[in-house]
């Protein structure tokens, strides 16, 4: 079923996506003369740069995702749509989405995708059954979930090798989000969890971070990269670099060494914080323009001014575009989205020329990352620094860009709580956060099953009933002979 959406006369802009970008996009359209449609396959806008805190129990998933509805609710001439994005017509300019088997078609006069990227295995999804990855709530929930199980599960263990392997952590990926989780799972054990337990001590658990990478922080440059491993070291963390996962399971990984050698790796909790892959509608938006490609990580290689050949309307921004210079982060989703609604607000008043507007320009206000409590690394230009200066920097500009002044107060007041003393608020799992997903995949296991039967039963159906009419045809042949 086919619904369109109910519009006004006005100007259209939709905007895939509640990120960064999608939400950016969306404000500063506030004052302009257009209907803003957003559509998100979520309800939430996800601050990602502290999903790591929701997985390791400082924060709750409230604070660092508010409901888009309620952030929008005063701007008037926004209307939010929750549904999963299937079709994008740049032709007929339609945008077609699903929620719950019900289909809506939103025109649209101008378009900007911002769906971001997800969470890449590099060709191996079967990895995520074992290790999840860092890129959604429901991710940060089953880290949680896995991390804590694991330490029940060695109270429980009367075989030292099972302890020994509860008590294993791996994280996969040193990049920034690897490099927090490592540290925050050592300040957990160490901190956190001391003296809860009667027959382990949380502080003997085995931390790794491993990448196939030579180094840590690899974006970051080498001395802050070495700064952080040198940190990450003092608290425990064993960092194995130039090692590849060949295979995960229930039991533990498999890992490939530079030099050729296969080792194994017995752990109870497995992280991924590897790698992303764009949304696939980068490629869809791509496919349909006039010789627009995607890179290997299927982010869209747009013209200068964030639109893709053909279709000067048709903005992509956030980790979905590929520009030169700019890396997927907040700041570069922030000012595509600025970037593009500048252009179609000067459209809006015919000042707008198409062949030659002036190309995006981003501005780079540097990149952090959290190592420990008190310690961290910052790059602002060509100045690199770190330890607890960086440490408040963090601080300060994560909970100036989270939404909401109740959220950057409860934030606050968590932080002081686990960083100042030993607590930390958010340390409830429960099964469905640690099992949901294996269930999951289960079901659609055999729900693939039940169809692919079923799908068996009508074809020898109908080629039972195709050798039967062929059959009562013969015989009406011989006997008309």
């Amino acid at each position: 079923m086919s619904t369109p959406s109910a519009i006004g006369e006005r100007h259209r802009v939709v905007i895939i996506g509640s990120g960064f970008g999608g939400l950016t996009a969306a404000k500063a359209l506030k004052r302009a003369d257009v209907d803003v449609i957003l559509i998100s396959k979520t309800t939430t806008h996800l601050f990602q740069p502290l999903l790591y805190q929701v997985a390791t129990g400082i924060l709750s998933e409230g604070e660092i995702a508010p409901t888009t509805r309620l952030i929008l609710r005063k701007q008037k001439n926004v209307r939010v749509l929750l549904g999963e994005v299937e079709a994008i017509d740049l032709k007929a300019r339609t945008v077609t989405s699903r929620l719950m088997g019900r289909h809506t078609v939103t025109p649209f006069d101008s378009l900007i995708v911002a769906a971001g990227v997800q969470q890449s295995y590099f060709g191996n999804d079967q990895f995520a059954f074992y290790a999840p990855g860092m890129k959604t709530i429901d991710d940060a929930l089953e880290v949680r979930g896995r991390i804590l199980a694991q330490f029940e599960a060695a109270e429980l263990a009367t075989d030292d090798a099972e302890r020994e392997r509860r008590l294993t952590f791996v994280v996969i990926g040193a990049g920034p989000t690897g490099v927090e989780v490592a540290g925050q799972i050592v300040e957990l054990a160490e901190r956190t969890l001391a003296g809860a337990f009667r027959t382990i001590k949380p502080s003997d658990c085995r931390v790794i971070l491993l990448d196939a990478a030579p180094a840590v922080l690899p974006p970051m440059g080498e001395k802050l990269g070495r700064k952080a491993q040198s940190r990450l070291e003092k608290l425990g963390v064993e960092i194995q670099l130039n090692a590849m996962v060949t295979n995960v399971d229930y039991q533990g990984i498999n890992v490939k060494d530079k030099d050729g050698t296969q080792r194994r790796i017995p752990c109870g909790c497995k992280v991924w914080a590897a790698g992303v892959q764009a949304s696939p509608l980068g490629k869809v938006v791509a496919e349909q323009s006039d010789g627009t490609e995607v890179d290997r990580a299927g982010r869209v290689l747009v013209q200068p001014d964030l639109t893709v050949k053909g279709h000067p309307h048709v903005f992509v921004v956030g980790d979905l575009m590929a520009v030169p210079g700019v890396p997927g982060m907040a700041q570069g989703a922030i000012q595509g989205a600025n970037y593009a609604t500048k252009v179609i607000k000067r459209s809006l008043k015919g000042h707008d020329d198409a062949a030659n507007r002036p190309p995006f320009k981003y501005f780079d206000k540097g990149s952090m990352a959290t190592v420990s409590r008190f310690s961290a690394v910052a790059q602002v230009g060509k100045l690199e620094f770190g330890g607890f200066i960086a440490w408040l920097a963090w601080l300060v500009l994560h909970l100036y860009y989270l939404i909401g002044f109740q959220n950057r107060f409860t934030t606050l007041l968590h932080w002081a709580v686990t960083f100042l003393g030993r607590r930390r608020s958010q340390m409830t799992i429960t099964s469905q956060m640690t099992y949901a997903r294996l269930a999951m995949t289960r079901v659609e296991a055999r729900t693939w099953e039940t169809l692919a039967a079923v799908e068996r039963a009508e074809q020898v159906e109908e080629q039972s009933s195709t050798g039967q009419a062929a059959g009562v045809t013969r015989r009406k042949q011989q006997t008309a002979g």
